[in-house]
């Protein structure tokens, strides 16, 4: 399958070394059975057709989605004609633009942030997905999706992230978390922030959260599993 990374950010200067860039982690992610090509979306880079690839996975940014960026709007548009016609996926930044290209909303939330390991209660499960009534993966997000676009089902969320995974139709899936990210750079994408954006309380019951088990490869075999069913519709 060809999967197009449309990267929408990237991970702090000093962590690059150690962890790679947002596209190497859905790589790792999602396997090598897989041709991958990253857009560095940021810089003005999309497909310059729907088909050029035959998914596309929209990644986490330090952007939020009402940011008067250059390269906001014109993804917003990709997105929008794109749905029902390829597979997307969105994770974090990527699930707040597809729903603000759907028609939803997404805001910076006044409950904070939510870092560490996240868990939702599943409330209905799609075809896609195994047999499972919570699932675990880490988080970093203070923005969160406040409505639903038009065709949106919530298929997982929580009391503090209600809109946590999403479904648009066949051919769309978006969550808030982060199955991408290994525990050990959340962990150090947490201490790069601590003092400044959360308190040290904060991260520390945070990272002592990410020792905990997750659902990562469960989560990872759900993006496969929807991608193959996705682009046989």
């Amino acid at each position: 399958m060809r999967i197009g990374l449309l990267e929408t950010g990237e991970p702090p200067e000093s962590l690059i070394s150690d962890y790679g860039r947002y596209g190497g982690m859905f790589q790792r992610l999602l396997g090598p059975g897989h041709d991958y090509t990253t857009f560095d979306v940021q810089a003005g880079a999309l497909p310059k057709a729907i088909n050029a690839c035959d998914a596309y996975v929209v990644t986490g940014s330090s952007a939020g989605v009402y940011d008067d960026l250059p390269w906001i709007d014109p993804l917003k548009g990709f997105l929008a004609t794109a749905r029902d016609q390829v597979p997307l996926v969105g994770v974090c930044f990527g699930h707040q633009v597809m729903a603000e290209a759907f028609g939803g909303s997404a805001v910076k939330s006044d409950k904070g942030w939510g870092i560490g390991l996240q868990s939702y209660s599943v409330a209905k499960p799609a075809a896609w997905m195994d047999d499972v009534t919570h699932v675990s993966a880490p988080g970093s997000h203070q923005d969160q999706v406040v409505a639903l676009a038009s065709g949106g089902q919530v298929l997982a969320g929580s009391d503090f992230t209600p809109f946590g995974v999403l479904a648009y139709g066949d051919k769309a899936i978006s969550m808030q978390f982060h199955p991408e990210f290994d525990p050990a750079y959340a962990t150090a994408l947490i201490e790069s922030r601590r003092g400044t954006r959360f308190s040290a309380e904060q991260a520390d019951a945070a990272v002592a959260s990410l020792a905990a088990p997750n659902d990562s490869n469960r989560i990872a075999g759900w993006i496969d599993s929807f991608l193959r069913k996705a682009t046989k519709a």
